[in-house]
């Protein structure tokens, strides 16, 4: 069992406030009046555990989490072959660079590309 929790009865949505698609995602749900615990990743750290749990969930690897066309990954890091353990600090110290919102309910978790996106799951 992983360190996150999930609920067949609500949707557990990982994104950062920052973001118009997370924003676009979150105004969907509400108004589809699907239940949503709301993770904002720049208000709330991850662990490393909960990083890694969402990589495996999504069946990726922790490096696919990161989003290298984001702003702030390109001024702040080079393209390296980094261990997972520099790709979850990097995610730790700039969560802006990871690729959201990420959706869990139950079993099922899902990047959410289109905000229409979460009513899939």
């Amino acid at each position: 069992m992983g360190e996150i929790a999930t609920s067949d009865r609500q949707i557990t949505l990982f994104y950062s406030s920052k973001s118009s698609r997370a924003k676009q995602t979150l105004a969907y749900a509400k108004a589809e009046g699907l239940p949503i615990q709301e993770i904002d990743i720049l208000k709330t750290k991850l662990t490393g555990t909960q990083i890694v749990e969402l990589a495996d969930r999504l069946h990726i690897n922790v490096k696919d989490l990161v989003n290298q066309e984001h702003s702030s990954y390109k001024s702040h890091f080079e393209h390296h072959n980094f261990s997972d353990r520099d790709w979850i600090k990097m995610i730790q110290h700039n969560p802006e660079i990871m690729k959201q919102p990420i959706a869990l309910r139950g079993n099922i978790t899902i990047l959410v590309e289109t905000p229409t996106d979460i009513i899939k799951i």
